[in-house]
């Protein structure tokens, strides 16, 4: 690695590479009320089936409940962040993927926590997280900012990291 590569920082810039930020915002609301849907459904299933085992274990099941529902929300974003794709149903339907920075690998571990940080600051104070995103260049929320990560446009990315491969070979 060359030493001019390794001052540039680890995460994209919207001045350099606004393409990877173009209707971020948006694509970024669309994508959590596609995965609030989803979520939504298989909370649904797991309340269905656990009602259904309770009656039939005389109301064991439904102390399992309390385990099962926040653990399939868990399981969701650990399958799908924690995917090669780096991205839930809805990211990937809203064309958008979640970069890690600071030299981290995006494993399941981190998507788990990267969820539950987003969900801790949103149910503490919805309104500061939310502002967080209008405020900062790269549209990050606060558990962007924490953990490092950077939610930007899956299509264009491929080719701004190319960019940068080329520009590293090349030395600049």
């Amino acid at each position: 690695m060359t030493h001019a590569f390794a001052e540039r920082p680890a995460l994209p810039d919207p001045a350099s590479a606004p393409e990877l930020f173009e209707g971020l915002l948006t694509r970024r609301v669309v994508a959590y009320l596609i995965d609030v849907v989803i979520m939504g459904t298989i909370v649904l299933a797991v309340a269905l089936a656990g009602t259904i085992l309770g009656f039939l274990t005389f109301g064991l099941a439904w102390a399992s409940l309390v385990f099962l529902v926040p653990g399939s929300i868990v399981l969701y974003y650990a399958l799908t962040l924690g995917s090669a794709r780096r991205a839930t149903v809805g990211m990937q339907m809203m064309d958008i993927v979640l970069t890690p920075a600071r030299g981290q690998v995006l494993d399941g571990w981190l998507a788990i926590v990267h969820a539950l940080v987003f969900w801790v600051t949103i149910w503490i104070s919805w309104p500061v997280a939310f502002l967080f995103v209008l405020f900062t260049p790269r549209r990050q929320m606060i558990h962007d900012l924490l953990l490092g990560t950077l939610m930007v446009r899956r299509s264009p990315m491929a080719r701004h990291w190319q960019r940068m491969r080329t520009m590293e070979r090349e030395g600049y």
